[in-house]
């Protein structure tokens, strides 16, 4: 049990806290098992509300981002998993090599980006687990994963909901 709050303490309370220490220090300074809590609750109690100055630095009032040069526009790729492959002998001629095709299962969960379509591939608990990682139309799918997550809804008859509806009644 805390002891009350007599005048001396209600008055270095207020002194305490219009210099701006927190409700932490004053309870410390109070001492006789007073509780940050307790400060907290007689100083809106009593209405105080001002502090001469904040007991932490004042955080960085938000500032907009000055404009950034425009650059082209490019359609953001898909990141790949990168396989081992076998080395092999160097030729005379370097070939260009061709662009890897979208394949499902490309994504994982560090590579994942924003439109990226996010549906599981595989057993989660597997190391082969991946996601389909294609562009994503408008939602969180590419259109294939789409049609398969939102199906229609199915328009019921008057004799279904009154069928439902007695289950309930």
């Amino acid at each position: 049990m805390t002891a009350g709050w007599t005048e001396d303490r209600v008055g270095a309370l207020k002194k305490l806290w219009l210099e701006g220490q927190s409700a932490s220090q004053i309870a410390k300074q109070l001492g006789g098992g007073v509780t940050r809590n307790a400060v907290i609750g007689k100083v809106h109690r009593l209405g105080l509300s001002g502090r001469a100055a904040p007991s932490q630095p004042a955080r960085a009032t938000f500032r907009p981002s000055r404009p950034r040069p425009t650059q082209p526009t490019q359609a953001p790729s898909a990141p790949r998993r990168i396989e081992a492959v076998q080395p092999r002998a160097m030729t005379t001629a370097q070939s260009v090599p061709a662009p890897m095709p979208d394949l499902p299962g490309t994504a994982t969960v560090m590579t994942l980006g924003a439109h990226m379509c996010k549906w599981p591939i595989g057993d989660p608990s597997s190391n082969e687990f991946s996601f389909c990682g294609r562009r994503s139309s408008e939602g969180v799918y590419c259109v294939e994963h789409a049609r398969v997550a939102y199906q229609p809804q199915v328009k019921r008859g008057a004799t279904d909901l009154a069928r439902s509806l007695r289950r309930y009644i």
